[in-house]
């Protein structure tokens, strides 16, 4: 069996609630979603398949391809169990691989242990096999195995990613509370931004959120910036397949000459550090970079599918909070006056901050920032008159924001 011709599960991990964004993605690649959960979605196909999820995924964490799915109760177990796989039509014996797990068993205290029997079952294998063993270790520069083991059920996977998909490898300088890669993809993905718009970011920090959109509005996937991934160090594996979507990926980036992506911060250094952040990812030239106050962002004239898109801070602390609720009082007075005829949007991890805004969000979107509930507050502002019982812009009720 040639894990890359043979079609089995394949599980695509991501960060919890960015899946609605990731299975659009898959669908968006012509592939059928079998299921959706809440940190992944499932599918059927081979490792050929998983080498074009991995280069276009922006939304996802690993692409797991499975091997086996069995019960097992103890270490002695999963070291039967995994011994009598062929991995050494898998794992080159002179090659290198690492074992990473995530492990909910009472007999494990510890996922390092669950890992120490992984290797041993494919080590021994091998050697009994071929009489040479591969070598290991933690770093998931080779090929990766992966184990999900719950309870007395357990399934082992190829991880076809290695490194997390969630980083798109352009964020030399992280700057200050950066907004994860994969989440501000399903961010802007989840907005109504037509991709041929303006997009304004004031607040922009390190500029996550405008270098994402810039590389979304221009077809540039994640996989022109990555060289290595772990399925490459498989045995059976084809340098002409990846180069043949390596190509596909190359031909689909289009030049948008009318596209506007304004970014703004007050720092200095925040702009510096995202126009460097951009240069990397080569897209300094797309986005309108502005040292300013957010409230003096130069706007463009309001069209159709345009947004502005803020990610303020949460306030962390007492002090901080009390400073920040006219922060977000000036937002909402900012996307009042001054953004009409766009949609804007605000991601914040602060609900009770979120109520200083007084404007009535028609959407609410939840997310997961570190360990942050957060939401996307989505805010229709309207240039005209909006036929409604409510005055276009009316104030609500602070409780009702949340």
């Amino acid at each position: 069996m040639s894990v890359f011709t043979t079609p089995q599960k394949i599980i695509i991990t991501c960060n919890k609630w960015l899946a609605p964004a990731l299975r659009a993605e898959v669908i968006g690649l012509g592939f059928d979603v079998d299921r959706v959960f809440q940190t992944g979605v499932e599918l059927t196909g081979t490792v050929n398949d998983c080498i074009r999820l991995n280069l276009n995924l922006r939304c996802a964490s690993q692409v797991m391809y499975s091997l086996k799915t069995f019960i097992c109760n103890d270490p002695d177990e999963l070291y039967k169990n995994l011994v009598t796989i062929h991995w050494e039509k898998m794992i080159k014996p002179d090659g290198y691989f690492s074992v990473i797990s995530n492990v909910f068993n009472d007999t494990i205290s510890t996922n390092l242990f669950a890992n120490l029997r992984v290797k041993d079952a494919i080590v021994d294998r091998m050697r009994e096999v071929s009489g040479k063993r591969p070598s290991t270790g933690s770093e998931l520069s080779g090929a990766v195995v992966y184990l999900f083991w719950k309870n007395e059920e357990a399934e082992i996977f190829l991880d076809t990613s290695g490194d997390s998909l969630a980083r798109h490898g352009y964020r030399k300088l992280p700057g200050r509370a950066p907004m994860l890669e994969a989440l501000a993809s399903a961010t802007i993905l989840s907005t109504k931004w037509n991709r041929f718009g303006a997009f304004v970011n004031p607040m922009c920090g390190s500029g996550t959120l405008a270098i994402e959109a810039a590389l979304i509005a221009t077809k540039r996937a994640p996989g022109l910036l990555r060289s290595n991934y772990a399925f490459m160090h498989l045995l059976g594996y084809d340098k002409a397949v990846y180069e043949k979507e390596k190509t596909i990926i190359e031909e689909q980036v289009r030049h948008l000459p009318n596209l506007t992506i304004i970014a703004s911060d007050i720092s200095r250094d925040a702009i510096k550090i995202a126009k460097i952040n951009a240069a990397v990812a080569g897209v300094e030239d797309l986005i309108d970079f502005q040292v300013c106050d957010f409230e003096a962002t130069e706007m463009p004239e309001p069209e159709q599918g345009a947004v502005v898109v803020i990610n303020p801070e949460y306030g962390e602390r007492l002090g901080e909070e009390l400073e920040l609720e006219a922060t977000y009082a000036r937002m909402g007075d900012y996307m009042k006056n001054k953004c009409k005829g766009m949609t804007g949007y605000i991601f914040t991890g602060n609900l009770e901050l979120a109520k200083k805004i007084r404007l009535k969000p028609s959407r609410r979107i939840e997310f997961l920032n570190a360990k942050i509930d957060c939401r996307l507050l989505e805010y229709e502002l309207y240039a005209g008159t909006k036929r409604t019982d409510k005055p276009k812009d009316t104030l609500v009720d602070p409780t009702e924001v949340a």
